[in-house]
C-alpha cells in the first residue's frame, strides 16, 4: 500500500480502495476477537477504525522499523479500542494478525485488553482515559528538543473529553505553539451510559477554539475526507479534528447502540453480524486454537523498554562542616551542574508555578529552552513530563510533595505502567512544611510510591547526600521519586566529626547509612530526622544506653543486611517525618516479618494530621524531638 506521509494533496484512489478493504476485514476481526474473549469493546473499535487505518498506513511510521528515529508519533488515548488497533496493525504487518486474533485478552498473551506499548507500533499503554493528549505532548516536546521535526497524532473518544486534564493539555499545547500536533476525536456521541450530550455535554469546538486551536469537522468514515482533514500542510496551530462516526459502524443492529460499547456479541449475534459483513465465520476453529495457544507459542513480539540516560554525572558538590542549608537548594545546584556537564543532553525540567520555592529558577534562567512553565496544572504536567522520557529525554519535575504525589498518583501509575524514565523531586514534604498546615503536609508519600513497583524512592538526609542522589537518579534507568523537606539542615558527620557524605561518597540505591555504632538500641531514621536520631543517641549514651543509628534514604528497599544487623538489638526504633503506618516504620515492620526472634519495634513519627505552626513545634507535638525520642526509648527499655 502506498504510504503518502500526508504529503500528497489527496488520497490516491487505489490507496483508498485498499484501505476500505482493510477496514472491512478489520471489522470482522474485531467481532471475532471480542467474541473469542467474551469481552472487550467492539463498538468504539468499529467507529475509530478508519482513523486508525489512515494513520498507521499513511503517517511516517515503518512496520519493519517500528522504533525508527524521527517517526511520527501515534498515540491512542482510548486504549479500550484495542481490537481496532490490533486489527489494523496486524493487517499492516506490524505483528502477526492471527496471533492477535486468537489470543486477545488471554492471560499470558501479548495482546491485552487495553493497548500496550510493548507491541510494535504502539507508543503508549493507555485506557486510563484523559491522559493520552498530555502523553503525546510530552513526546512531542522531547522530539522537538532532540531536533526532530515529525508529526504527533492523538486519537481519543469523545466521552473522555469530559476529563479536566484535557483542558490543561490543550492550553499547554497552545502556549508552546505545537503546530505539529493533531488531536482526532472519534465523535460517535455515545459512552457507556448512553448519549454523551445527556451524560455530560461538552462543546468541543468552542472549548478548543477558546484555547487557541484550529478545529476541523469531517466524516470519520469517509477516507478521502478524513485524509484531507489530516493534511498538516499550512498548519499553524495545534489542530483538533472532530471526526463524526457511528458506534458499531458496519453492522446494522450494532450501529448507534451504546450497549455495544463494551459488550462482545453472543454466538447468534456474531453469526448474524459476520453474515451481514460477508466475512467468513471460522469462530469454532479459532476457539479451538485459542485453547492451545500458550502451549504452542514459540515467540513473542514484545519489545523491551529502552531508557535514555544522562551519561555524565558531573562534579559532585560537597558542602562543608559549617554549612547549614536546605536539601532543595542542593537539588537545584545539582540540576544546573548536571546540565553543564551534559551540553548535548540537557534534561527537560517542568515547573508548576513554584520555581523559586523548588529551586529550579536558576536552571530556568540558564537553560530557558529546556524549562517548561505549566502553571497550576499538575495532572497534565505529571503525565506529559513522564512521557517525554519515552522520546529519548531525561525529564525532571519538581513540585511540593502534596502536588507531586498525593494529587497526581494516578498519573504516576500510568508512568509506572509505561516504564517511563521520570525523575520527580518533591520538596516541602512532611511536617517540615510548617505553617502551611495539614493541607500541605505531605506525610504519606512513601506508602504511595511503594505501591508503584517501577518507582524508586529516595529521601536524602542532608545537602551532601541530596547532591549525590540527584546525580544518581539522572544517570540511572527508571522512575525515581526524591523527597525532601523545606527547612535548613546541618550536614551529617561521622563520630570523629568529619563529613559522613564527603567528597568520596557515592550514592548506592538501597544501602543503609550506618551513622553511629551501638549495642543496646538501634534507631533507624529517614531524611531530615536523621540528625534528630543522632542527637537522641547522644542523649542516650550519656545514660549508658549504647545506641546505634542508621539512616535510610531508600525506605522502599530495606536490605537483608540491615535486617540481620537489627536482630542483635534489644529494641528497634524508627523515626520519621512521615505517617508511621505507611512510611519507614511500616517498611521495617514488613521486612522484619520474615525474620524470627525479632526485637520489639517502636515507630516514632506522624500519627495524626499536623497543625499550622513552626515545624519544630509540630515535631514536638508528635514526639519527634531528640529528647522525646530518647525518653520513649528509655520507657521501652524499663
Amino acid at each position: 500500500m502506498e504510504r503518502t506521509n500526508f504529503i500528497l494533496p489527496a488520497l490516491p484512489e487505489a490507496t483508498a480502495e485498499k484501505l476500505q478493504n482493510l477496514c472491512h476485514e478489520a471489522r470482522g476481526n474485531i467481532l471475532k476477537m471480542t467474541s473469542l474473549a467474551a469481552s472487550g469493546h467492539p463498538g468504539g473499535s468499529m467507529s475509530s477504525l478508519e482513523i486508525f487505518a489512515m494513520l498507521w498506513s499513511q503517517a511516517n511510521v515503518n512496520p519493519e522499523k517500528p522504533l525508527m528515529k524521527g517517526r511520527d508519533r501515534i498515540v491512542v488515548s482510548h486504549g479500550h479500542t484495542s481490537p481496532g488497533v490490533y486489527s489494523v496493525l496486524g493487517a499492516l504487518k506490524f505483528f502477526d494478525l492471527h496471533e492477535a486474533l486468537v489470543s486477545f485478552r488471554l492471560a499470558g498473551s501479548d495482546f491485552e485488553g487495553h493497548i500496550e506499548r510493548h507491541l510494535p507500533g504502539i507508543e503508549l499503554t493507555s485506557g486510563n482515559l484523559g491522559q493520552g493528549l498530555s502523553a503525546a505532548i510530552g513526546m512531542g516536546i522531547a522530539d522537538r528538543s532532540n531536533g526532530i521535526r515529525n508529526h504527533i497524532w492523538v486519537v481519543a473518544g469523545d466521552g473522555e473529553n469530559q476529563k479536566g486534564q484535557i483542558s490543561e493539555a490543550r492550553r499547554f499545547a497552545s502556549k508552546y505553539m505545537l503546530n505539529n500536533l493533531t488531536y482526532i476525536i472519534d465523535l460517535n456521541h455515545l459512552q457507556i451510559s448512553g448519549d454523551t450530550a445527556d451524560i455530560m455535554p461538552v462543546n468541543l469546538r468552542a472549548e478548543f477554539e477558546a484555547s487557541g486551536w484550529e478545529v476541523i469537522e469531517t466524516d470519520g468514515h469517509d477516507l478521502k475526507a478524513l485524509y484531507k482533514a489530516m493534511l498538516p500542510k499550512g498548519q499553524k496551530k495545534p489542530r483538533l479534528i472532530l471526526a463524526g462516526t457511528v458506534m458499531g459502524k458496519g453492522v446494522s443492529f450494532m450501529e448507534n447502540k451504546a450497549g455495544f460499547h463494551g459488550r462482545a456479541l453472543k454466538k447468534d449475534e456474531l453469526e448474524k453480524a459476520l453474515k451481514e459483513l460477508n466475512v467468513k465465520n471460522n469462530i469454532e476453529e479459532l476457539a479451538l486454537e485459542r485453547k492451545n495457544f500458550l502451549k504452542n507459542r514459540t515467540t513473542s513480539c514484545r519489545k523491551e523498554p529502552v531508557y535514555h540516560l544522562m551519561k555524565n554525572a558531573g562534579n559532585p558538590i560537597t558542602y562543608g562542616l559549617d554549612h547549614r542549608g536546605d536539601n532543595r537548594s542542593a537539588w537545584g545546584k545539582a540540576l544546573v551542574s548536571l546540565a553543564d556537564a551534559n551540553p548535548d543532553n540537557i534534561p527537560l525540567v517542568f515547573d508548576c508555578d513554584l520555581a523559586g520555592s523548588v529551586k529550579t529558577a536558576e536552571f530556568a534562567k540558564k537553560y530557558p529552552g529546556h524549562f517548561f512553565q505549566t502553571g497550576i496544572m499538575e495532572h497534565h504536567t505529571a503525565t506529559m513530563a513522564g512521557c517525554a522520557t519515552l522520546a529519548d529525554k531525561v525529564a525532571f519535575w519538581s513540585d511540593f510533595g502534596v502536588f507531586a504525589v498525593d494529587e497526581t498518583f494516578n498519573q504516576h501509575r500510568l508512568n509506572d505502567i509505561n516504564h517511563t524514565n521520570f525523575k520527580v523531586v518533591a520538596t516541602h514534604c512532611g511536617l517540615d512544611v510548617g505553617p502551611d498546615g495539614k493541607t500541605h503536609h505531605c506525610i504519606k508519600y512513601v506508602g504511595l510510591m511503594r505501591a508503584l513497583p517501577n518507582y524508586r524512592t529516595i529521601v536524602p538526609a542532608d545537602p551532601n547526600q541530596t547532591d549525590r542522589a540527584v546525580r544518581h537518579a539522572a544517570t540511572s534507568p527508571g522512575n525515581c521519586f526524591i523527597a525532601m523537606g523545606r527547612s535548613k539542615l546541618p550536614v551529617i558527620t561521622k563520630e570523629d566529626g568529619t563529613l559522613f557524605f564527603d567528597e568520596n561518597y557515592e550514592f548506592s540505591y538501597g544501602k543503609a547509612d550506618h551513622f553511629r555504632n551501638g549495642t543496646d538500641v538501634a534507631i533507624i531514621a529517614m531524611g531530615p530526622t536523621c540528625i534528630k536520631a543522632i542527637q537522641a543517641a547522644q542523649i542516650l549514651e550519656v545514660g549508658k544506653i549504647s545506641t546505634a543509628v542508621w539512616g535510610i534514604s531508600c525506605p522502599t528497599e530495606i536490605s537483608d543486611k540491615l535486617i540481620n544487623n537489627l536482630l542483635n538489638f534489644k529494641q528497634i526504633i524508627t523515626v520519621e517525618d512521615h505517617d508511621t503506618e505507611t512510611g519507614l516504620g511500616a517498611g521495617i515492620a514488613l521486612a522484619l516479618s520474615g525474620a524470627e526472634n525479632t526485637p520489639p519495634l517502636t515507630r516514632i513519627g506522624v500519627t495524626h494530621y499536623g497543625m499550622s505552626g513552626d515545624a519544630e513545634d509540630l515535631y514536638t507535638m508528635q514526639g519527634l524531638q531528640p529528647e522525646q525520642i530518647a525518653e520513649t526509648i528509655i520507657e521501652k527499655l524499663s
